[in-house]
Order: C-alpha cells, then sequence, then structure tokens
C-alpha cells in the first residue's frame, strides 16, 4: 500500500504540515485542564470533586504521554527545538516519561507493525482475553500495583513501559521527572493546597495505567489480522465521543489507522485525514478497521462483554 495511492501531493504536503501556534494551543489546553481539575477540588472541596479531578487529572496525564509521543515523532511543533524542549519538559518529564527512549522504541514500532518482530507485542497479542482475565488486569490497574510496579522500575530501571523506558544508550529522566513534580507541588503549595498534589499521584497510579491499557488495546488488539502489514487490517481507529476524549482518548490519539497509515501527520489533523480517508473508500472492505466508541471497542476485545448485551 502506497499513501500516494489515496492522497495527492498536495494532500500529503496540507495533512503534514505542521504549526507552531496549533501545537502551542494544545499543549496549553491540556495544563489548562489539569488547571481545572486542581482548582475545582481547591474551592469546592468534596468526595465527587475529588473522585472528578482523579478522572480528569488521569486522562490528562494521558494527553501528555501522546503529546510526548507526538514530540518523539517530531510531528507535534514545525521547528525541532521546540519539539524537543517542550515535548520532554510539559508532556514527558510530568508523567516521568523518556522521550527520547520512547521515540527509539516506538520507531521500532512502527517499522514491525503488522509482523512478530513488534517490540509492543507483549501488550495486546494475548486478546481477545476472557472477562475474568480482563477484570484481573484492570483490578491490578486501579489498585495502583501495576502503577507502583512501573514506578519502582523506573528507580530500578526495569520499566516494561515504553513510555518511560531507559537504558544506557538512553539513560535514565528521573531526576527531571521528579523536578518537574516538585515545581507541581511547589505551584500548589504557593497556591495553598499542597495536599491536593496527592490527586496527581493517586490518578498516576491508578486510572492512569488502566486508560494506557485501554489505549494500547484499542490501537491493536484483536484486530483483522496483526501479523499483516496492511494498517487496515493490523490496527485500529476508535470514533470517541467528547466525553471519551476528555478521559479515555485525548489529544485525537483513537486515530491510531491514521497514524499508521502516515506517521508523519500532527495530531491536530488527524480527524481530518480520517475523513479524507473515508470519502475515498479507504476503508471499505475493511470492516474491523474502525470501531465506533469504547464500549464496543471493549466487546471486540473481551468477546463475553457482548454475549452479556446480547
Amino acid at each position: 500500500m502506497r499513501i500516494g495511492d489515496w492522497l495527492s501531493p498536495e494532500e500529503i504536503v496540507r495533512y503534514t504540515s505542521r504549526s507552531n501556534w496549533r501545537a502551542a494551543g494544545v499543549v496549553l489546553s491540556n495544563w489548562l485542564i489539569v488547571a481545572a481539575a486542581f482548582a475545582i477540588p481547591a474551592i469546592w472541596m468534596n468526595p465527587l470533586t475529588l473522585l472528578a479531578a482523579v478522572a480528569v487529572l488521569a486522562g490528562r496525564q494521558m494527553g501528555l504521554a501522546v503529546l510526548m509521543h507526538e514530540a518523539g515523532h517530531g510531528t507535534l511543533f514545525k521547528a525541532q527545538a521546540l519539539n524537543q524542549w517542550i515535548g520532554r519538559w510539559l508532556c514527558a518529564y510530568p508523567v516521568l516519561g523518556n522521550m527520547d527512549a520512547y521515540a527509539a522504541s516506538h520507531r521500532e514500532h512502527h517499522k514491525l507493525a503488522g509482523t512478530r518482530e513488534d517490540p509492543d507485542l507483549p501488550n495486546y497479542q494475548a486478546y481477545p482475553v476472557s472477562r475474568a482475565s480482563f477484570r484481573r488486569k484492570i483490578v491490578r490497574d486501579l489498585s495502583g500495583r501495576t502503577g507502583a510496579r512501573l514506578v519502582v522500575g523506573l528507580f530500578g530501571r526495569r520499566s516494561g513501559d515504553i513510555m518511560m523506558r531507559s537504558s544506557d544508550q538512553y539513560p535514565s529522566t528521573l531526576p527531571q521527572g521528579l523536578f518537574v513534580n516538585a515545581i507541581l507541588f511547589g505551584v500548589l503549595a504557593a497556591c495553598g493546597v499542597p495536599l491536593l498534589y496527592l490527586l496527581w499521584v493517586v490518578a498516576y497510579l491508578t486510572l492512569y495505567t488502566a486508560i494506557a491499557r485501554i489505549r494500547q488495546v484499542a490501537e491493536h488488539a484483536n484486530v483483522a489480522n496483526l501479523y499483516d502489514r496492511d494498517p487496515r487490517l493490523n490496527t485500529r481507529t476508535t470514533l470517541a465521543n467528547p466525553v471519551e476524549r476528555l478521559f479515555v482518548a485525548p489529544n485525537h490519539v483513537n486515530y491510531h489507522a491514521e497514524h499508521h497509515f502516515m506517521a508523519s501527520v500532527p495530531c491536530y489533523r488527524l480527524a481530518a485525514l480520517h475523513k479524507a480517508l473515508i470519502e475515498k473508500g479507504y476503508y471499505e472492505g475493511y470492516p474491523d478497521a474502525v470501531v465506533n466508541g469504547y464500549g464496543n471497542l471493549l466487546k471486540r476485545v473481551v468477546p463475553e462483554l457482548a454475549a452479556v448485551h446480547t
């Protein structure tokens, strides 16, 4: 499959063009949502606002990880210096990510997707799974066990999570991550609400890992053919509603088939590319490449969930 079979040279230029202003707006909007998530319980402290804050913060932690992914591709900002600086300090380090190590691993994923050498296969090759198996995974996430294991791995440099991986070639960025988190704590302390930083920690250790799991299975689990190089067969796009975009699919991360179709497209142009490919018939004959909503997605990867509703 050639990109040129589906897009004209002018369209390729349009969809791959990068904008410093649009990228800055995306990064700023994510941090404004983080600020609002802290402000609401600071003003109205009750169990509901605290739970809502944790959920929103976890979604934005995933949002920052997605922007780290974009900057690692070099597609977020037009200026590569901005991709490097903002991608690290405002996107990767707040979630203890190592952008350089992640980008290197992720390039291998794109190179080898659809083969048995794909380094990300352990994240999704076992699907579909039983409802009991999936429940155990989610319970581990929501109880903090998955998050605690990943954090311990960061200190021991044995993390199995590709968004946090370090190696001799890509030294650990944990000190920078702790420094940025100390700044976040300091800002909250200066605002008179230092204990609200615990919401960030709780979100990171619990819901963030669950969202990361759902993102991984949405993209590649139980697809039409995990070992075919065609992204319409080995990758999936999940159409998300506004609530899903807030909590589990930030920054257009749900358009994953489009991302594998052309990885040089910035996240803020993926929705337009999806629309263009639909109009051109790119997905005709590939019904499993696009699923409507994360509820339907979960029924694909955990078939017993579909049986409950039939």
